[in-house]
């Protein structure tokens, strides 16, 4: 089997399991928004994902995704393809978000102000509009965790608002591996109702990996983060 023909079956029992999950949700497919989290593949195989018809990937690390890109663009897509945009999705460092501002088209872990101000330098400068979503951190008992706590939304959001070519996009969250992820899914959603009533725009919900994306459909996510069900089994980065 090809590696294209591996990346169709990954891709097509994927979306098996997502039609489910929204015929069981009374959801529309059309809905949804999967972002291919592609870290640690190959710039190849984010190719033959654009050729599938996949329109959005996520990376986690920079400069990684930057390079990864730059790859993409030098092996060249089928005429009439257009790139996948390019979601950021890992903790991102202060000193590394003006980089990643110049080329991630969603940025999905912004937890604090000083962030915010780095990313609206770097996507003034790159003359550009970065779509921002607050990732929320609903365990607390660990402190290496990133993300905000939802009492800090507001404050985000506000200073999201603020800044130079930057908007809110809503939000994201990561359910903790030793929980039910339903609950948190479900709390993120009414979080994200509460942000609408100040930022109508800020509609997206970032919820939902490859082992727990139904239950993320079901609480009203619209953005999935989906890699191994797809990809495989990550190469090993030793």
């Amino acid at each position: 089997m090809s590696r294209r023909d591996e990346l169709a079956a990954g891709l097509a029992e994927t979306e098996q399991r997502i039609a489910a999950a929204c015929a069981a949700a009374g959801r529309d497919r059309d809905d949804i928004c999967l972002v291919v989290v592609t870290k640690t593949y190959p710039a190849s195989d984010v190719v033959l994902l654009a050729e599938l018809g996949v329109t959005d990937v996520g990376e986690n690390r920079h400069p990684e995704a930057q390079l990864k890109l730059d790859e993409v663009g030098s092996l060249g897509l089928v005429d009439g393809i257009e790139p996948p945009r390019m979601h950021f999705l890992g903790g991102l460092q202060t000193n590394k978000a003006g980089a990643v501002a110049r080329y991630a088209d969603v940025v999905h872990s912004v937890d604090r102000v000083k962030l915010v101000n780095s990313l609206s330098r770097g996507a003034v400068a790159a003359e550009r509009t970065l779509e921002c979503l607050i990732q929320v951190d609903f365990d607390a008992t660990d402190p290496g965790r990133a993300g905000a706590v939802p009492a800090d939304i507001p404050e985000l959001a506000v200073a999201i608002a603020g800044a130079a070519g930057l908007t809110v996009g809503g939000l994201m969250t990561v359910a903790p591996l030793a929980d039910d992820p339903a609950p948190h899914f479900e709390h993120l959603v009414n979080l994200s109702e509460e942000l609408q009533r100040e930022h109508p725009g800020a509609s997206i919900v970032s919820a939902g990996m490859s082992g727990d994306f139904e239950a993320a459909i079901a609480a009203g996510a619209t953005h999935l983060r989906i890699g191994r069900s797809i990809l495989g089994e990550r190469p090993s980065t030793g």
